[in-house]
Formats: structure tokens, C-alpha cells, sequence
């Protein structure tokens, strides 16, 4: 083997140990080969390993800076790309989604990556996603003693190389093999959450690979703080205040949905209307603070009373509003009585260890059989109220036919 040989073994076995591409190992070895095959015919034969070496680490920087370089670009895209996802959305879950699917494709053969939320010293799944596309399926609850709870209180990033040898992963039954990092989502000094990725092969993460995943876990805690803040706010406007009950906007959106639903399964759903028997009586006697406390005290019986399918909300002043999604007239008759039954045990407490014993009425509408439209259905369940507040105190009435649009009648003078 002559020099020029030699010379191009060694270079090329230097650049198989860099990140370049074939096709830019290829380049760089036939620009060196033309280059040593000029020297071959120049004057310059008698300092022919120095100016080789020269050569070589000249083309080996020049492509090694250009490596480098696009490295640093595709870094800066990925974080455009990231800063783009995730903070264009505000709802929670989705930002959690959009996450995971970053983190699996931020790292080459990613088996699956996870995102655990902590909230009161406590991990909350939030989100995952595997390799076979499957999402938010929790396959383990974190330990005590693992590493998301190790990571959320160390506030340190930590990379397992080899998951079945390492002992946080002692006592894991069905463990697959691999290598993991976990991250956590810190904002300032406070953990947001913690974000797991593993992958198949043991070894660590590139240090592009760590750079990355710790700029997708900034932009991830800003993206979730966003979406905490606009989901505090939302709920706020469609809160009561004095009960903590859906109020009047959150019980119209909740009958538009259900009017919706059920427009395309074609079921039926049912609304009922109630209004406190002897609330007045209280304000009169008691004064509007004690009659607010008796309010916040009967939304958390009815509360504590009601399936979790059931929306109830409060209407205004002492009415109450209950949906019952795909009930018929059986089901909210059921429901009704059951109401009346347990409000008849039910007192509230008054001041000086008085206690004040409060009765129910109430209006009940079916959709679509008493109207089409939620703004009827409710007319239709607030006119039986009615009925049954003037005529059948304490009962609950079924509206009677067909609900139409409210027709408003002009005086002429």
C-alpha cells in the first residue's frame, strides 16, 4: 500500500467514527484523494506525511464544522416546530398528547414515552404514547420508590442505560430491555411533571438527543401552565360562585351538546326544573347570608345524592336545574321521586342549633317529545315548575305537549 493509500485507509476510518452521512464521507475522501494525487506530482513529495496530515484534518474540521452547523439548525427548527405545537393549544390534554408525539420522534427507535403530571406531592398520569401508535395507556402506576417519583423530587434529569440491570427496575415484573431518560418539567424551581422515554437499545442519549428532550420539557411547561391557567379561567366563567354548580352559560352549552347527541344516536334526555319550598321564608327571617349557606349546603346534598352521569346546575335564585342524558319519561319520574324521597330527611342548619326542614317542587321535560330546542326545553320544564309550585307544592309535574318558539306579541297604541 503506497502513501496516498494509507493516507486514505486512516482518513476514511476517521470519518466513520463522526455523524456524517455516507454520501458526505464519500466527498470528503475523493477531495482528498485528489488532493494527495496532486502533492503525488508536486514538488512537495519530501514533506509528504506533513502536509497529508494537514490536508486531512483540514477537510475532517471543514466537514465536521459543517456537521455541527446543521446540527444546530435542525435543533433550532425542532424548537420552532415545538414552540409552535404546543403553545398554540390550551387545551390540557391535548398539549399532553402533542408532547408524547414530539418526545417519540425527537429520538431515534423510541418504544414509548410518557408524561406524569405532579400536583400535592403526588404523579398523575397525563399522557403516552408507544411505537405502535397506541396513546394513553398507562402500562405502570409510578412507584413510590422509581424513578418518575426520583426524578420529580431530585429535579435532576437521570438516564438509565440499561433498564433489567439497573436497581430501580429490581423488583418490575415483564420488564422489556433498554435505555431510558426521565426529565422533569420544572418551572423555575417548581416540578410541573416528569417525562419518561425509552427506547430499545441500551446505551445513553447523543448529546443532541438530551438538548433536545430538554427543550421539548420547557416548552412543554409553558404550553401546560398555559393550558392549567385558560382551563382555570374557563372554569371560572362557568362556575356559580356561591355553589361551586355549573351556572346558567355552563347548563345552556351542556343542553346544546345533549340536544346535539341527541339528534344523532335518537334518544332522549330529560330536564328537571326545581325550585326550594320555604327558601323565602329563611332569606326573610335569617338574612341573605345564612340563606346563601342553606343554598351552598342543599347543591352539595343534591350533589352527594346524584349519579355522575346527571348535570346539575343552578339556575338562578333557589332553582335548580338537573339534565338526565338519554332518560325517558320512566327514568325521570324515577329520578323525580327519588329527589322528593331523600329531600324529605334532608334539614339545614341554622344558627343558634336551629334547623330548618325545606321542601322540593319541580318541572320535568323530555326531549324531543316536549320540545326541539334547548332554549324550549328548558320554557317547557320552567312552565311545569310553574304548574306545580302554584298547584301541586312539593311535586314534581310532567310538562304537558309541545313546547314551541316563544312568539312575542306587539302592542299598538
Amino acid at each position: 500500500m503506497n502513501n496516498k493509500e494509507q493516507w486514505l485507509s486512516s482518513f476514511r476510518e476517521r470519518l466513520q467514527k463522526t455523524n456524517l452521512s455516507t454520501t458526505e464521507q464519500l466527498s470528503s475522501i475523493e477531495l482528498l484523494s485528489a488532493l494527495l494525487e496532486t502533492l503525488t506530482n508536486s514538488d512537495f513529495q519530501g514533506n509528504y506525511a506533513q502536509i497529508s496530515e494537514v490536508l486531512a484534518s483540514r477537510i475532517f474540521s471543514h466537514h465536521n464544522l459543517l456537521a455541527v452547523i446543521r446540527q444546530q439548525a435542525a435543533e433550532l427548527d425542532a424548537v420552532k416546530r415545538l414552540a409552535y405545537s404546543l403553545t398554540a393549544n390550551l387545551d390540557l390534554q391535548a398539549v399532553l398528547d402533542g408532547v408524547v408525539t414530539e418526545a417519540t420522534q425527537l429520538v431515534k427507535n423510541a418504544r414509548n414515552a410518557h408524561i406524569y403530571l405532579y400536583q400535592g406531592g403526588q404523579l398523575h398520569f397525563g399522557a403516552s404514547l408507544n411505537g405502535q401508535g397506541v396513546r394513553n395507556k398507562e402500562r405502570w402506576t409510578p412507584r413510590p420508590q422509581g424513578i418518575t417519583y426520583l426524578v420529580a423530587h431530585s429535579k435532576e434529569l437521570l438516564i438509565i442505560e440499561e433498564m433489567k440491570i439497573h436497581p430501580l427496575y429490581k423488583d418490575v415484573p415483564n420488564l422489556e430491555n433498554g435505555s431510558l431518560i426521565s426529565i422533569p418539567l420544572l418551572m423555575v424551581d417548581t416540578v410541573v411533571g416528569v417525562m419518561n422515554l425509552s427506547r430499545w437499545q441500551i446505551g445513553s442519549f447523543s448529546a443532541a438527543e438530551q438538548r433536545l428532550l430538554k427543550l421539548l420539557a420547557d416548552q412543554a411547561v409553558i404550553a401546560i401552565i398555559n393550558a392549567r391557567l385558560h382551563e382555570a379561567v374557563s372554569m371560572q366563567a362557568l362556575s356559580d360562585t356561591l355553589t361551586g354548580l355549573p351556572n346558567r352559560r355552563a347548563l345552556d352549552r351542556y343542553l346544546e351538546n345533549q340536544v346535539n347527541r341527541s339528534m344523532r344516536h335518537g334518544r332522549p334526555f330529560a330536564v328537571l326544573m326545581m325550585d326550594l319550598d320555604g327558601f323565602k321564608s329563611i332569606n326573610d327571617s335569617w338574612g341573605h347570608a345564612i340563606g346563601d349557606q342553606v343554598l351552598r349546603d342543599v347543591a352539595t346534598f343534591l350533589v352527594s345524592i346524584s349519579r355522575s352521569s346527571d348535570f346539575l346546575a343552578r339556575y338562578g335564585g333557589d332553582e335548580l336545574t338537573m339534565v338526565l342524558p338519554e332518560a325517558t319519561p320512566e327514568v325521570a319520574n324515577q329520578t323525580a321521586a327519588f329527589l322528593k324521597e331523600r329531600f324529605a330527611s334532608f334539614s339545614c342548619a341554622l344558627p343558634n342549633g336551629a334547623t330548618a326542614q325545606l321542601g322540593i317542587s319541580g318541572g320535568i321535560a323530555i326531549y324531543p317529545t316536549h320540545a326541539c330546542s334547548a332554549a324550549n326545553l328548558l320554557r317547557a320544564a320552567d312552565e311545569s315548575l310553574y304548574r306545580a309550585k302554584k298547584y301541586a307544592r312539593g311535586s314534581f309535574l310532567m310538562a304537558r305537549g309541545f313546547t314551541g318558539e316563544l312568539q312575542m306579541s306587539t302592542m299598538k297604541g
